[in-house]
C-alpha cells in the first residue's frame, strides 16, 4: 500500500518535464478541439462545488470549468452546494441523472475520509460515483496570522500544552481531512487541542484573521492569498513535496510529528450509471484542460501539482486512498454521527 504522499511525487516529475514543452502543447490543444459524440454534450454541464465559494474545491472547479467549456463547447457551470464537509452537494449529484450533465468536483476528505467518519454520508463513493480524473494533489497546509505568537508549530503545541482545551484549531467543516489531521496532531503531540468547524475555508480564515481561532488546517489554494500578502504565516505541512510560495515550508514529520502524512487532491466525478462513451469525453477533455498553461500556472501558485489522470487510474487511487485513511481515522479515534 503506498501512502497517498507517493502519488504527488510521481505526479511533480511529470508536471515539471511538462512545463517545459506545455505552450507547445497548448497551441496544438486549442486547434484540435474534442470531436462530440453524436448525442452529446447538447446543452450547458454542471459541476456541483460541494463548498461555498472562496475556498480551494470552488477556485479549482471554476478553473476548470472555464478550460472546459472552451474545449467542448458547450457553457460549463458552477453550482455551490455546501454543508456537513461536503457531503451535502456530493450526495446530491449522486441522485442525480446520470447523462453526464452533472458532475461534482470532490476531493480526498469527502469521498475517502468521510464515509469513514460519519455513520452516513448519504452516498456510496465508490458504488454511487464513476472517477473521471484526479485534478490536483497538495498537501494540506496548517497557518496562523503572521501577528500571533505562533512563530512554528512547536511554538503552538507548547501553548496548547500550558493550556489544554483552550488552544483552537479551525477546519473548512467537520469531517475534512482538516479535521481528521487536527484530531491526529492533538493526539500525537499528545495536547488537547479545540476543533473549530466551519462551512467552507472562506469564513475560516476570516475568523482566523479576526484572531477568534489560533490555527487553520486547510487547502494551500485556500490559504495562498493571505499567505502571499504576509498575512499569515505557514506552521506546516503534511508532506515534502510543496511548490510555489509553500515550497521549502516546515512539515509535520520536521515538527517532530512523525507517521502523520496527508495528500489531498481533487478530482471530477460523475454519478454511477453514466455512459462509458461521454466518461471517456469528459476525461479526455480535462486531459486537454491539463495541460493548458494557464490551467497549469494557476494550480501550481495555489500550491498544487496538476494531474488530469484517467478514470481507471483515478479509481484505483480512490481505493487506495480509502483503505489508508480508514486506518487514520481509528488512529485518531474520530467519529461523527
Amino acid at each position: 500500500m503506498k501512502q497517498p504522499a507517493l502519488h504527488a511525487c510521481k505526479t511533480a516529475a511529470v508536471v515539471m518535464a511538462g512545463l517545459l514543452w506545455g505552450s507547445a502543447v497548448h497551441a496544438q490543444a486549442q486547434s484540435q478541439s474534442l470531436t462530440p459524440l453524436a448525442d452529446y454534450p447538447k446543452q450547458a454541464i454542471t459541476v456541483v462545488s460541494p463548498f461555498p465559494p472562496g475556498g480551494g474545491n470552488d477556485g479549482v472547479a471554476r478553473l476548470i470549468a472555464q478550460e472546459l467549456g472552451t474545449i467542448i463547447g458547450q457553457s460549463v457551470v458552477v453550482e455551490n452546494r455546501s454543508g456537513a464537509g461536503g457531503n451535502v452537494g456530493t450526495a446530491q449529484v449522486s441522485r442525480a441523472k446520470p447523462d453526464g450533465y452533472t458532475l461534482v468536483m470532490s476531493q480526498t476528505s469527502v469521498m475517502a475520509v468521510n464515509p469513514r467518519l460519519y455513520k452516513n454520508v448519504g452516498f456510496d463513493p465508490v458504488k454511487d460515483f464513476v472517477p473521471i480524473s484526479q485534478i490536483t494533489s497538495a498537501p494540506l497546509v496548517l497557518v496562523a496570522r503572521t501577528e500571533s505568537p505562533y512563530k512554528s508549530m512547536n511554538d503552538y503545541l507548547d501553548a496548547a500544552r500550558k493550556q489544554p482545551g483552550i488552544i483552537t484549531y479551525a477546519t473548512p467543516g467537520n469531517g475534512t481531512m482538516s479535521h481528521l489531521m487536527g484530531a491526529l496532531v492533538s493526539k500525537k503531540a499528545g495536547v488537547t487541542l479545540v476543533h473549530v468547524p466551519y462551512r467552507g475555508a472562506a469564513p475560516a480564515i476570516t475568523d482566523l484573521m479576526g484572531g477568534t481561532v489560533d490555527m487553520l488546517i486547510t487547502s494551500p489554494a485556500s490559504a495562498e492569498p493571505m499567505v502571499a500578502a504576509g498575512k499569515l504565516r505557514i506552521l506546516a505541512l503534511s508532506h515534502e513535496n510543496s511548490i510555489g510560495i509553500f515550497k521549502g515550508a516546515p512539515t509535520l514529520k520536521q515538527s517532530g510529528l512523525d507517521g502523520i502524512t496527508a495528500d489531498d487532491w481533487y478530482g471530477l466525478f460523475a454519478p454511477a450509471g453514466t455512459p462509458p462513451d461521454r466518461v471517456a469525453y469528459l476525461a479526455q477533455a480535462v486531459t486537454q484542460a491539463m495541460k493548458s498553461p494557464n490551467v497549469i500556472a494557476k494550480i501550481n501558485s495555489g500550491g498544487s501539482w496538476p494531474v488530469g489522470s484517467q478514470p481507471a487510474a483515478f479509481k484505483t487511487r480512490l481505493q487506495e486512498d480509502t483503505v489508508y485513511w480508514a486506518d487514520m481515522v481509528k488512529t485518531a479515534g474520530v467519529s461523527l454521527d
